[in-house]
């Protein structure tokens, strides 16, 4: 491993962790040549998995793709960082354990929606909105329907917070 300080690639290492339940190694490394410290991370190589697009054509999968659509519909959301970093870690074992070398991407769209509308209303309808591709404000009516159902009937009072009487 080089040190990203001097670049030179003797190291040793201080401290080991496993993280993201087992799937990085977090290893502190003390540079021989300048005495710095730094972090790498460790992860099991991806396995060779094919996305089928919409289209029919195929790419490989990107757990990028994943983690960033998170990070946008949780923006600027009351969700802590490491819940969405939970998210995105189950959303990726549960796409790991579909059998077979490809997997439709109507399908992982779909595990992101399950995980997001579990985790916070706002973030799934952002999501929703770029992944079902709502062309009018109709689009998003039928898709708050049955969230708003539900919150009515979890709750004594409504969504302007005011009890009902």
């Amino acid at each position: 491993m080089k040190c990203p300080f001097c670049k030179c690639d003797s190291d040793r290492v201080i401290d080991s962790r496993a993280s993201d339940d087992g799937y990085v190694i977090r290893r502190r490394r003390q540079c021989l040549a300048c005495n710095k410290r730094f972090t790498t991370l460790e992860r099991v190589t991806e396995l060779d998995l094919r996305v089928v697009k919409k289209d029919g054509s195929r790419e490989p999968f990107n757990p990028d793709k994943i983690r960033s659509g998170l990070e946008r519909a949780c923006w600027k959301r009351p969700i802590p960082t490491d819940v969405v970093e939970r998210a995105g870690q189950e959303i990726l074992q549960e796409i790991f354990l579909v059998e077979g070398s490809e997997i439709e991407s109507s399908l992982i769209g779909e595990i992101v929606l399950s995980k997001l509308f579990r985790l916070d209303h706002v973030a799934f309808i952002r999501f929703a909105s770029v992944y079902r591709q709502y062309r009018d404000v109709n689009d998003f009516v039928r898709e708050l329907q049955p969230i708003l159902q539900r919150l009515d009937g979890k709750s004594p009072t409504s969504r302007t917070g005011k009890t009902r009487h």
